[in-house]
């Protein structure tokens, strides 16, 4: 029965995003399953209220720029000051939205749910910290990532890929083939008036092919080349976001024919008939079946989940999963809670700002109730809301996040979080409910020996078996 306690806990606290008061005892009958109800065909869930479409968060900052023009026309300064009102609305859209998904991970039920669809946000990370996709950040997760984070890899990789906020964030909007019919139109324009040199190729951009085959397939290891990146960025051209002449299109992804690159394409050996869109589906579609995209992700879940250096049987076990299902996610899921190595009794996870805030209020069994008790502890802790510093997303190394002085900011964090949410609770009660068989005598003791039910709580916040998962 030992034996099933911790591994209740384990399911509570490393599978998911720590455990609310009675949580650990619902899984206690039986830990796998308990995780394995989790996993459904639907997706995840979506966080409440939902964020607006992307198509109206897209018009709604064009019309706000065109209001701008306007007013700075008429020479009203007040009214064409952009800063203020793009400020606002940041404040209501995305801080809104970033505190509706942190509500979600405080109050599900289905926490292993909620952290499996994060990791795949952070996979195909799409960042505040560039402006035109600060407001996008939300809608993108609620339309491309949740509901295919437990369907075939393919679907969500192309879902996430053509989005108009990944579009955006990699600057594949404004990537133009060299030899398009667009390159020829706006070279003689430019050629006209004597600004360009008759043959230079004109505005081809190489992010989202390099972070596709880099961050978000093969891996940097994956055998492609400088080539590849090149290839794959030509048969991307086209793809792009519609704008005011594109009608009910404004705001939605579109495919514009005149500027994709023409002719067949070779990325990583295979040859890419012409196709336009169907290339672009096709190249996608390859490597997301490719055994490197198996090994890379599956190796990335297997850190997520378990260890900075997690054991290569549980890395290889995926692999053979994802590989003989065909990118099964779900598939992926149930081999992940199946793996005896994913349930090793030592705590061998470093939790980010964002996890030990959660873990936090579900130990108090509670929410933050907007982004303003989120974001200057997110920011002060190194981990803005929805401000991932580049493509890569979010570091889960330990050594990023245990400094001595984020550590001291947890703990000024947790006794002040303690004293608002323990006056009248028992912490000898919230630690055992928390942790279950992961808590320490020594943990025990030091809890039931605190001058005050806050100090108490606080203490079991800072705990090792708290800090880590």
């Amino acid at each position: 029965m030992a034996d099933r306690d911790l591994e209740a806990a384990i399911a509570a606290t490393r599978f998911g995003l720590g455990a609310r008061p009675g949580e650990i005892a619902a899984a206690r009958s039986d830990p796998r399953g308990f995780l394995k109800a989790q996993i459904r065909r639907e997706g995840a869930d979506q966080p409440q209220p939902r964020a607006d479409a992307t198509q109206a968060r897209i018009i709604a900052y064009r019309d706000l720029g065109r209001q701008r023009r306007q007013a700075k026309q008429a020479g009203d300064a007040e009214a064409a000051d952009p800063v203020q009102q793009v400020q606002k609305l940041l404040r209501q859209e995305t801080g809104g939205d970033f505190a509706a998904r942190a509500r979600l991970a405080a109050l599900t039920e289905a926490g292993f749910r909620e952290r499996w669809t994060l990791f795949w946000a952070n996979h195909f990370t799409v960042s505040a910290a560039k402006a035109a996709t600060a407001p996008l950040v939300g809608p993108f997760e609620e339309e491309a990532i949740r509901p295919n984070i437990f369907g075939r890899f393919a679907d969500l990789l192309g879902a996430a890929e053509t989005h108009p906020a990944m579009l955006l964030y990699l600057d594949q909007a404004s990537s133009i083939g060299p030899g398009s019919r667009a390159a020829q139109y706006l070279g003689g324009r430019r050629r006209g008036v004597g600004a360009q040199k008759p043959n230079r190729p004109r505005g081809l951009n190489e992010n989202l092919a390099r972070e596709i085959l880099e961050l978000h397939t093969v891996g940097v290891e994956g055998g492609y080349s400088q080539a590849d990146v090149t290839e794959f960025a030509r048969a991307l051209t086209g793809l792009s976001v519609g704008g005011e002449r594109d009608g009910d299109q404004l705001g939605e992804a579109v495919f514009r024919e005149m500027a994709h690159e023409p002719g067949p394409r070779t990325v990583m050996g295979v040859r890419y008939a012409a196709g336009g869109r169907d290339q672009v589906a096709a190249i996608l579609s390859d490597l997301a079946a490719r055994p490197q995209t198996a090994r890379f992700v599956c190796g990335k879940i297997a850190r997520h989940f378990v260890s900075d250096t997690p054991p290569p049987t549980l890395t290889e076990r995926l692999e053979r999963t994802w590989m003989a299902s065909g990118g099964d996610l779900a598939a992926v899921a149930a081999t992940l809670v199946d793996s005896p190595e994913a349930w090793d009794a030592t705590p061998a996870k470093f939790k980010t700002p964002y996890e030990f805030l959660i873990s936090s209020w579900r130990a108090a069994g509670g929410a933050p109730r907007d982004v303003t008790v989120l974001a200057p502890v997110l920011n002060g802790l190194g981990q803005k809301p929805f401000g991932a510093p580049s493509p890569k997303g979010w570091p889960e190394d330990a050594a990023v996040w245990a400094a001595p002085d984020a550590v001291v900011k947890r703990m000024a964090w947790a006794h002040a979080f303690a004293a608002r949410a323990t006056a009248d609770r028992d912490p000898g009660d919230l630690a055992a409910q928390a942790l279950g068989g992961r808590l320490r005598p020594q943990t025990a003791t030091a809890i039931a020996r605190a001058e005050s039910r806050a100090e108490g709580f606080a203490l079991l916040l800072m705990s090792p078996e708290f800090q880590r998962r």
